[in-house]
């Protein structure tokens, strides 16, 4: 199971967020700056976490984002199912993937299947709190962007 970059960076937003202080805005071109992301990318990812109600964004020349919940509401679990689009393992996942000779009979496709529900029951243990306990080592590495 590999996630998309979509994900990875749709993470990697909410964990920056989770790191400024309370109400404090961000740019996207700062998350960009500090993750070495496109800032075009980045604005596609906004567009959606805002949809889906994970952030607040504020338009307007001091605007930025900011989260939108509090990080023990935000679980990691149900922003991987949101922000991944495909978790077609295998071809035989899709409907209309090639037919194999041993589809009929096969347990590969089971297995991985259940490999995959573990995967994501995992995921749903934790929450962008669990990410950001180490708050003080990971604001280190933004330093210059949180003290802001």
């Amino acid at each position: 199971m590999r996630l998309t970059n979509y994900t990875d960076y749709s993470l990697r937003v909410l964990i920056f967020l989770a790191l400024k202080k309370d109400g404090e805005l961000s740019k996207i071109k700062e998350i960009a700056e500090n993750y070495n992301i496109s800032k075009n990318h980045l604005m596609k990812i906004i567009h959606q976490l805002g949809q889906l109600g994970y952030i607040e964004t504020i338009r307007g020349r001091n605007g930025g984002i900011k989260l939108a919940k509090d990080p023990k509401e935000i679980n990691i679990g149900r922003v991987v199912s949101k922000t991944e689009d495909d978790f077609h393992i295998i071809d035989c996942f899709q409907q209309c993937g090639d037919y194999c000779a041993t589809s009929p009979s096969c347990k590969l496709k089971y297995a991985l299947y259940e490999a995959l529900q573990a995967f994501l029951k995992i995921l749903n243990g934790y929450t962008l709190e669990n990410l950001v306990q180490n708050k003080e080592d990971l604001s280190q590495l933004f330093s210059s962007s949180l003290e802001h």
